[in-house]
């Protein structure tokens, strides 16, 4: 297994490219800003072949990219229908008035192909298996995206901006909801195995082990003071 990772853009947004091996066909999670050449450079040094781009939501830092990759590729996009509109309407997504600037050099609107995930839906993707997780809070649309244990590396969490390594996702977006997304940690993250390892949207890597332990979200505690990342 495969899996290449780098932060991209002015938010330092995880973008993910897996794939069953190099030189094979991959899957790209959340190409977010100024994600495409890092996207490209990755694709050109593992010699791989796209063909799909997955989101696990719509706020612009990680759909930034996603019209330039998907039409450079010819591949779908796959959103929750909730989170859909935020690819061509992303200030409302930020709760900006119409007409405010929000990075002029970005170009919105969806890709030829956009796919919608469901909760509990099973991608099979360049040879390759997603569990999708429907699970708001951050906003209303946001999904995981898990990978089972295979004999080459335990079982694997996309996590968005749901978990991240000591905290969680900022509920203070439309769509966001604090009482939501604890609801979604406790269904999702919580019953997983504590070998599973979490790809977030922004940060570094964890386990549900060390989220579950120490955690401020996840042991219980308020977590008032805890750093939040993201959008």
């Amino acid at each position: 297994m495969l899996i290449a990772g780098f932060p991209a853009g002015a938010w330092g947004t995880n973008c993910y490219l897996v794939a069953p091996a190099a030189g094979e066909e991959c899957v790209i999670i959340d190409p977010g800003h100024r994600a495409a050449a890092g996207v490209e450079e990755t694709l050109k040094k593992h010699r791989l072949k796209p063909v799909a781009v997955v989101l696990t939501h719509g706020h612009i830092d990680h759909v930034a990219s996603v019209v330039p990759v998907c039409g450079a590729h010819d591949v779908p996009a796959w959103i929750h229908p909730e989170d859909r509109y935020m690819m061509s309407d992303p200030e409302k997504a930020l709760g900006r008035a119409i007409g405010m600037p929000l990075m002029g050099e970005l170009t919105v609107g969806e890709p030829d192909d956009v796919q919608e995930l469901t909760d509990g839906a099973r991608l099979s993707l360049a040879g390759m298996e997603f569990g999708v997780a429907h699970a708001p809070g951050h906003t209303k649309g946001s999904v995981t995206f898990r990978m089972p244990e295979n004999p080459e590396i335990p079982p694997v969490l996309f996590s968005g901006d749901l978990l991240f390594a000591g905290s969680v996702g900022r509920t203070d977006l439309p769509g966001g909801d604090h009482a939501e997304l604890l609801e979604s940690l406790a269904r999702v993250c919580l019953p997983l195995d504590d070998s599973t390892v979490v790809l977030s949207g922004h940060g570094p890597q964890t386990t549900i082990g060390r989220e579950r332990a120490t955690n401020p979200f996840l042991t219980g505690l308020t977590g008032a003071d805890a750093p939040r990342r993201g959008m």
